[in-house]
């Protein structure tokens, strides 16, 4: 909610008005001054902040249905996760390197589509609001590539090969219209680093709930839809309805945030268009912003490898596929440690919240590595191990939701642009980038073991290579994440409270931005020091 623009005058006027007698009156200081300008300054902000706090807090009803949106958002990301790849191997009969190649080289392509998007929607001006356009035209066309991309409609060989490709690609590019307009829009919301760390959490845990649901359901909702659509041996009808009534939940969940959440408008900074030279200049010179992409990556490389994995884990090794109800069931466990991040981030803050977490998932690990060799149909030791690393999951999510909005404030104070949806662009690409390299891993891992999915019995070194699998290459993630954290992210403590404070000068004086150079260098050199 914005302060009407005229209230937003008239307090601008009085405060200047109050602070000019206060510092003339009483300190008798000449206001040509440099130093008296940024003591002004100073005071106003003071001033404004106030306001700021109390005029726009998010009420509940934009908080949860903003969140709602990620219900959406990732419940159709849970879909293609879970499902996609065993449904080219096993109901399509693709090559399991062929897809593997095909998540990653679509990646490639993501490493130019995605800042390129991120630069269109900061580029974007309209009434509606750039977020809110561009999540509403992704939606709708992820949307139906999601459809798409289930049905096969009896296409065979080269034709088959090239159709998925092309839709698969499609799903990503659309996919990333809807996801860095959103995420790019949660530090938009709020300037008040306690409502970041209380909002950030709530679309989180949405996000959590959507694999909760679809995991839980997951198999015999397939079956179901299958059963009732077609009865296909390989359960063909049952992903293809399946994925169009994921498609309609979709649309309705995001159409709820568009239209009750509004922009925020004051936090813009920037009219001129951004062109390819920024957007590159943002990427590789911000140098809080390459070890945030460091950290990143190696969680969502941690988060995504396991569970690439499970479902080939639990139906060959295990040989128990309803345990990936159970499996799925934990993922409340996520949802958890988001609702607990708040409490450990002011408590004991974001530094020791971050490692704490880390070193849950690795604890959890180490089980699910125990279970794979000592009881891999043991229902106690798969939930006592995905417990721990979906908790881990939860705290570190919860910090790095935070964490993205303090690199966008670090942004603005080095280059006088939040440019929210390049830096974001960086997060939906690994995001996606994780997913690729996992499914990469996945396919050639298969390939190289011997996978044959017209068998019901794997041979002893598939069995041997997806007990290994299921674990370690996600234990030497998280651990190069956690180093990642400890040794290269210097955007906290100290540092972290002078770009906050700075950026909430240079917020309150946009005004007289352009006269205050000397001011920002200065405060640039004390922050990079």
């Amino acid at each position: 909610m914005l302060i009407p623009f005229f209230i937003n005058n008239i307090l601008t006027v009085l405060s200047n008005k109050i602070i000019f007698y206060f510092l003339t009156l009483y300190f008798i200081i000449d206001l040509r001054d440099i130093r008296a300008q940024i003591y002004l300054n100073k005071l106003k902000s003071v001033i404004f902040l106030f306001l700021e706090v109390y005029f726009m807090a998010l009420s509940f009803r934009e908080k949860y249905s903003f969140g709602i949106g990620a219900f959406g958002k990732d419940i159709i990301l849970a879909y293609v996760n879970i499902f996609l790849m065993i449904y080219f191997t096993d109901v399509l009969y693709l090559s399991p390197a062929f897809v593997g190649s095909l998540f990653f080289v679509a990646r490639i392509w993501d490493a130019i589509n995605d800042p390129v998007m991120g630069m269109i929607v900061d580029n974007t001006y309209n009434k509606f609001g750039k977020f809110r356009t561009w999540i509403s035209i992704g939606t709708i066309l992820n949307a139906i590539t999601l459809v798409l991309l289930f049905s096969s409609f009896n296409f065979q060989g080269k034709i088959l090969y090239a159709y998925i490709s092309i839709i698969y690609i499609l799903f990503g590019m659309t996919y990333t219209m809807l996801d860095i307009p959103y995420w790019s829009w949660l530090p938009n919301l709020t300037s008040d680093p306690h409502e970041r760390e209380e909002v950030g959490v709530i679309p989180r845990i949405f996000a959590s709930s959507s694999y909760v649901v679809l995991g839980v359901i997951s198999f015999q909702l397939i079956y179901f839809f299958n059963k009732s659509f077609g009865n296909d041996k390989n359960h063909k009808f049952g992903y293809a309805a399946g994925a169009l009534l994921i498609a309609l939940i979709y649309i309705v969940t995001l159409a709820i945030t568009v239209f009750n959440v509004k922009e925020n408008h004051s936090l813009e900074t920037q009219e001129e268009k951004i062109d390819l030279k920024h957007m590159w200049t943002v990427l590789t010179t911000n140098k809080h912003l390459k070890s945030y992409i460091g950290l990143l990556l190696g969680f969502h490389l941690y988060n995504s490898a396991y569970s690439s994995f499970m479902v080939y884990y639990l139906k060959y090794v295990a040989k128990n596929l309803n345990l990936f109800s159970a499996y799925s069931a934990c993922q409340l466990a996520e949802m958890l440690g988001l609702v607990m991040f708040p409490l450990f981030a002011r408590r004991l803050g974001r530094d020791a919240t971050y490692k704490i977490a880390c070193v849950i998932g690795i604890i959890g690990l180490c089980i699910l590595g125990f279970s794979a060799f000592v009881a891999p149909a043991s229902l106690i030791l798969l939930v006592l191990g995905t417990i721990g690393i979906k908790i881990g999951s939860g705290l570190v999510i919860g910090t790095i939701t935070v964490l993205v909005a303090d690199v966008i404030d670090y942004n603005q104070l080095q280059f006088g642009m939040r440019n929210e949806s390049i830096i974001c662009s960086a997060q939906t690409f690994l995001v996606k980038t994780s997913m690729a390299v996992c499914g990469l891993l996945t396919g050639l891992s298969l390939t190289v073991l011997g996978y044959d999915a017209s068998l019901v019995e794997q041979s002893s070194t598939t069995i041997l290579g997806l007990r290994l699998l299921v674990f370690l290459p996600s234990l030497i993630f998280i651990c190069s994440s956690l180093f990642i954290y400890i040794k290269g992210y210097k955007l906290k403590g100290k540092v972290l409270y002078e770009v906050r404070e700075k950026v909430a000068q240079l917020n309150s004086n946009k005004s007289t931005y352009e006269t205050e150079t000397e001011e920002k260098n200065v405060i640039l050199e004390s922050v990079n020091n």
